[in-house]
């Protein structure tokens, strides 16, 4: 179990429900150019023809993990952890999916503490990291029951879908495990944020692996909870390496310490900026304007 000592947001969190106090309040960070006046903040990814293209990475994320926010995240409301903090209480993170057993693997709860002090500075985090090595959905949704009694999170945290695929899993099957669970977590007020699956190019053209990356999607969209879109992310960072994705991707179709690293900034930047969101737009890939001299979204700042 990990902590995070933090404080900050919480004076940010006590102006609510006004709709526009944290666009207000959250500091720019020191790399990226003052917003225009009058000009939003992006809680979304930027979409329309072209964006992906002409889209910078993310410049708030370290060089060699940097992704457009159109291929990074979709975001959401966070109820729960909004609530905790608004309580002056620690938020209690559950993390599981991936492989616990030692190794690259076993450093991706510290990077993930390290990324969320990073970027949420005097916010209090209880980490909990839970492996699932090689389960699928269907298989995970009454083992991670048992976690979520356990440990009773504000957040679950799901890398879900990969093992499914690699299993061939019956997609409806998938899909309706996956939305049970995710309903289920839902029900007792925690909220969620879902990882896709891995990307490597030898199964890009794999239709069923692809539709299990949909379905995540999908679910996701229908259950409004943020989903780091780490397939995209993974495929996006493989095509700027003359490595492709070998230099995130270890061996048994697990992360290396890179690749463990970027989806741990990955994931955390995707709940700052849903803890941003506002309440009329808050459904996962709701889209905003782009706001001048920032790479898809403002950034939280970073520590110095």
């Amino acid at each position: 179990m990990h902590r995070i000592a933090v404080a900050w947001l919480l004076g940010l969190l006590a102006a609510w429900p006004v709709a526009p106090w944290l666009v207000a309040a959250w500091p720019v960070a020191a790399q990226e150019a003052p917003r225009a006046p009058g000009v939003p903040m992006v809680v979304s990814p930027p979409s329309g023809a072209g964006s992906k293209e002409a889209e910078p990475g993310d410049t708030s994320l370290s060089p060699e993990c940097r992704v457009p926010g159109s291929q990074l995240y979709t975001l959401s409301q966070l109820p729960a952890v909004k609530a905790a903090l608004q309580k002056n209480r620690p938020v209690r993170v559950l993390a599981i999916g991936g492989n616990a057993a030692p190794g690259a693997s076993a450093t991706y709860p510290v990077k993930l503490e390290t990324a969320l002090e990073r970027a949420m500075p005097n916010v209090d985090v209880v980490m909990e990291y839970r492996g699932l090595q090689g389960e699928i959905a269907s298989g995970a949704a009454e083992r991670l029951r048992s976690m979520v009694a356990d440990v009773e999170p504000d957040l679950v945290i799901w890398q879900v879908g990969t093992h499914d695929a690699l299993a061939r899993v019956e997609l409806d099957a998938f899909t309706d495990a996956l939305t049970e669970t995710v309903k289920w977590i839902k029900s007792h007020d925690i909220d969620v944020v879902l990882v896709d699956p891995l990307y490597t190019a030898s199964l890009a053209a794999d239709a069923y692996y692809t539709s299990i990356v949909q379905s995540v999607r999908t679910v996701a969209t229908q259950e409004k909870v943020p989903l780091v879109l780490r397939y995209d992310a993974m495929r996006y960072l493989a095509g700027r390496s003359d490595k492709g994705e070998g230099h995130m991707l270890g061996q048994q179709f697990r992360l290396n310490d890179l690749g463990l690293r970027c989806m741990a900034e990955h994931v955390s930047r995707a709940i700052t900026l849903s803890l941003q969101q506002p309440e009329a737009t808050g459904t996962a890939g709701a889209t905003a304007p782009k706001p001048t001299g920032t790479a898809g979204a403002t950034a939280v700042p970073a520590r110095p």
